[in-house]
């Protein structure tokens, strides 16, 4: 059983961040032709553009602000114009990043952030491509949410609000275009080691990993693959999930 994903467009947003690269990747690597999205690496999305090629798949790269609707319906035209088909695989992985401090001390503009770079990322991006899915009659809407959601730890505030709020467009839009065939899924990633940890050796934690089940902090392969089974076929009668790929540290209830 393979994940196939030939003659699919997949769309990654934050695609040059530690998760996005890998996501890429591995998309890239079951077959998907990218778009990697960027918000100022430029450097970054065409040294990744350039090892995607180097794969033997196609891929462009789109500079956009996942907060402004008029930026990603530019995107969007790019997008038409390189491929002349719009994605039929969304990745929302972008997020904006700021200083996490208590509810008491955390500015207003903070929560703004989040809320927009969450919330409004999730509405712009299927106002923008789920019309297209609709009419083929199948797709893929995956967000990437986080442990963080169901932690409600001092100093998350700004970042659980605005996943929390993402949290709920993504079940109510699952509902609301299922009968088309498109699936509606959210990949919630632990502490993940990347590459940078990789690179300064800080992948181990003895005080997180001795709260996970599974003893360890997982990898963004592990990240990436969630993504690629969701993007597939295999994953055709999953939607509305919060899938958490934290190594058991959170456990949704029923």
């Amino acid at each position: 059983m393979n994940i196939d994903l030939s003659g699919k467009i997949a769309l990654v947003t934050g695609a040059t961040g530690q998760l996005g690269r890998v996501m890429v990747r591995t998309l890239a690597e079951c077959g998907a032709r990218i778009v990697i999205h960027y918000h100022s690496s430029n450097k970054k999305a065409l040294e990744l553009q350039e090892e995607i090629k180097n794969m033997g798949r196609e891929a462009c790269i789109v500079q956009a602000d996942i907060t402004n609707e008029e930026s990603i319906l530019k995107m969007k035209e790019e997008i038409f114009r390189h491929f002349r088909e719009l994605p039929h695989i969304i990745v929302a992985n972008a997020v904006e990043q700021y200083n996490w401090t208590s509810v008491l001390e955390q500015s207003a503009a903070d929560y703004e952030s989040q809320f927009r770079s969450s919330v409004m990322q999730s509405v712009y991006l299927a106002q923008a491509f789920v019309p297209a899915m609709i009419e083929r009659k199948g797709g893929r809407v995956i967000g990437i949410n986080s442990e963080c959601s169901m932690q409600n730890f001092p100093t998350q505030s700004a970042y659980v609000a605005g996943k929390r709020g993402m949290d709920g467009v993504y079940r109510v839009l699952a509902k609301e275009i299922g009968e088309h065939g498109i699936t509606v899924n959210q990949v919630a990633p632990g502490w993940t080691v990347s590459e940078r940890d990789r690179e300064n050796g800080t992948e181990h934690s003895e005080s997180y990993s001795a709260s996970v089940p599974l003893k360890r902090r997982g990898t963004d392969q592990e990240i990436a693959n969630m993504v690629a089974f969701l993007a597939s076929d295999l994953a055709s009668f999953t939607t509305g999930a919060f899938i958490p790929v934290c190594g058991g540290n959170i456990m949704p209830s029923i």
